[in-house]
């Protein structure tokens, strides 16, 4: 198996709390940026996506931190969808520290949203296969 889709972020002073920290906000939204560059880099842009009538909806995310992420650190943020039968899929990414380090580990549930009838898409995965210039890194 080929390695995940990864995006390179530096920690920034102002995305830090009281303690020099990442805020843990901002762990989501790397997880963000590194999903809709996986989407870029495969062909989908996000008014592409939604000029189809459909769009990405987050329906369960969980944040596991391992270890913190202080202003100037560079991270490798990851991102791989798992599919299975049905609506939803599985997003799982970390971010994880140039020295190897993982600093967190986060798991979404998401779909695709039919943006007229208002339900999620039977098969997201057909959407993507169609939508999509390079469907591989979905892992289709």
């Amino acid at each position: 198996m080929s390695e995940p889709f990864s995006v390179r972020v530096t920690v920034r002073g102002y995305e830090t709390d009281v303690q020099g920290h990442l805020n843990q906000s901002v762990y989501l939204n790397y997880a963000e940026h590194a999903r809709w560059s996986l989407l870029q880099a495969a062909g989908i842009s996000q008014t592409g996506l939604v000029a189809t009538g459909v769009g990405p909806v987050a329906l369960e995310t969980t944040i596991r931190y391992k270890r913190e992420l202080l202003a100037g650190d560079e991270v490798d943020v990851t991102c791989a969808f798992v599919w299975g039968e049905g609506k939803t899929f599985r997003i799982e990414q970390t971010i994880r520290k140039t020295d190897g380090t993982v600093a967190a580990e986060l798991t979404g549930v998401g779909g695709l949203l039919d943006l007229k009838e208002r339900r999620l898409v039977a098969n997201p995965q057909d959407c993507f296969k169609e939508l999509a210039t390079d469907p591989s890194l979905f892992g289709l």
